[in-house]
């Protein structure tokens, strides 16, 4: 096993780092005292397209956790909460050509547009200088699970199937939000602690692109033991994912990878050829379900091949009692989250969608803009129907009608590409201090600290919602002075009551 570690293949010159971020939860904001953030300069980067930070005066770096092709990355803590991550720092002198800034750029979009998921490391952030970028991550402090399966030997079953079924997530989750991840492999899952029950982390998307249902790659991208024939045949989509996790559950069980040879060549020769050995130790002795599942996650025709939710329920994966819940996709969770809240809230976060940059939901508008098959720039009851359909979820008329009442914040019967980001965006942009305080005097029109009733009348008839029995409910709901207005502390308190992400995410004062 101690050999299964291969460099990525790539048909482009360089691709980015592939380091080790590692996991905390992020800092808790004190509404009195906004997080700090680094000194802009006025020289705009060439990389990320926005001004210069300096990182160095927000965080302390560290030792080393892990080194890339592009790029290193370090235990930084900021300075004043002393909250620990992990930064991937990328020497911005090794960016040379147009490809290897597009592959950066790329990797901190889908970062923003996979946040929030238990199984996937968190971004907090993305800074660039004169020298590096950096990407502030969420740590991870048990390790790759690459080198928990050199420690063990193998898994058993179950321990290999609980593994399973968190990586399989993670491939439902990005196939769902429109995201191939293509290097999926032992050292690309970092455990968030020590502990044997820990949560796996997916990580590094530096090889992942965004896709429609029907787009076919042919850049020969990943790594050698992983890969799936159709890559090596250059036409491939995103079932070439669920081969690599196939591959991962063979190891998990036996230790070593299905398709070996003492070289690149002759591995791929193998992929092509398909021949899996279940006769030696210790396939004797593990079940024929478990290898009924490896046989059709390795099928070498994708379009054979068990898709993410197949996966997580073939029966071997649910010998544990499994819960018949079918998953939710992310942004169906993320609009039931939406149309559960208040109005206030609603405009609120609609006020903070509207000032997200363009790298936190490009994801997002490529999801609304192949909803939108008329290009109207507006999705009706109909596009939105088919549109979570394709993304393969089952979900009733009613439900999709309630869906679509609930984003449609203007009233007027379709749903606008604002209200599609704000309806779908993941709750955790609002830890940022600064965008709640800005939507708080959105609504504080004369700076007085406080949203008065009138002041909240006026910005809610906005939206066809300034009835008086609205603004009664919602001055019930969040004024917990009973004082008739909405202070800041409560605006925040409201903007995070009811989010589970948040509500785990803080520190208790």
């Amino acid at each position: 096993m101690g050999n299964c570690k291969s460099e990525p293949i790539s048909n482009s010159e360089s691709q980015p780092p592939h380091s080790n971020p590692i996991s905390t939860p992020p800092p808790d904001l004190n509404p009195n005292q906004p997080t700090p953030t680094a000194t802009p300069t006025s020289t705009m980067g060439r990389v990320l397209g926005r001004p210069m930070e300096d990182i160095r005066s927000t965080y302390t770096f560290g030792r080393e956790l892990g080194r890339g092709q592009f790029g290193v990355t370090y235990l930084v803590t900021h300075k004043i909460t002393k909250e620990q991550f992990a930064c991937k720092s990328i020497a911005t002198r090794k960016i040379i050509n147009r490809g290897d800034l597009d592959d950066i750029r790329r990797e901190v979009q889908i970062m923003h547009h996979l946040t929030g998921h238990r199984n996937i490391v968190e971004l907090k952030g993305a800074y660039e200088d004169h020298h590096s970028v950096n990407l502030i991550m969420e740590l991870c402090a048990g390790g790759e699970l690459f080198d928990r399966i050199i420690a063990k030997g193998h898994y058993s079953e179950r321990a290999a199937a609980e593994l399973c079924g968190q990586m399989v997530t993670v491939v439902h989750n990005c196939h769902s939000m429109g995201v191939m991840h293509r290097d999926l492999k032992p050292e690309n899952f970092l455990f968030l602690s020590k502990e044997e029950t820990s949560p796996l982390k997916a990580t590094d998307f530096g090889l992942s692109v965004f896709f429609k249902p029907g787009d076919v790659f042919n850049d020969l991208v990943g790594s050698a033991y992983y890969v799936a024939p159709e890559v090596l045949h250059r036409r491939y989509g995103p079932e070439a994912d669920i081969w690599s996790a196939g591959v991962i559950l063979y190891i998990l069980l036996s230790g070593v990878p299905p398709f070996w040879a003492e070289n690149e060549k002759g591995i791929f020769e193998a992929i092509l050829l398909g021949h899996i050995d279940f006769e030696s130790d210790p396939w004797p002795s593990i079940s024929s379900s478990a290898k009924d599942l490896i046989k059709k996650m390795l099928r070498a025709d994708p379009k054979e091949r068990l898709s993410a939710v197949e996966v997580l329920n073939h029966p071997w994966m649910r010998d544990d009692g499994a819960s018949d819940k079918p998953l939710d996709i992310a942004v169906l969770t993320r609009m039931k989250q939406f149309s559960a809240m208040n109005k206030l809230k609603k405009v609120a976060l609609k006020y903070i969608a509207e000032n997200l940059s363009e790298e936190e939901i490009i994801g997002l508008k490529e999801m609304f803009k192949s909803m939108d098959t008329d290009n109207s720039r507006t999705i009706t009851f109909e596009e939105l129907k088919d549109g979570l359909s394709k993304l393969g979820t089952k979900i009733s008329e009613s439900e999709v009608r309630q869906l679509m009442e609930a984003a449609d914040v203007d009233g007027n019967g379709t749903i606008d590409y604002i209200e599609f980001i704000t309806a779908t965006m993941h709750l955790n942009r609002m830890e940022r201090e600064n965008h709640l305080y800005k939507a708080f005097e959105y609504f504080d029109n004369d700076k007085s600290g406080y949203i008065t009733k009138e002041e909240l009348e006026s910005a809610l008839k906005k939206y066809n919602m300034g009835d008086e029995k609205t603004i009664k409910e919602i001055i019930a709901e969040v004024d917990s002075d009973n004082d008739g207005r909405i202070n800041y502390e409560e605006f925040v308190a409201m903007m995070r009551k009811g989010n589970p992400d948040l509500v785990t995410n803080r520190r208790s004062k």
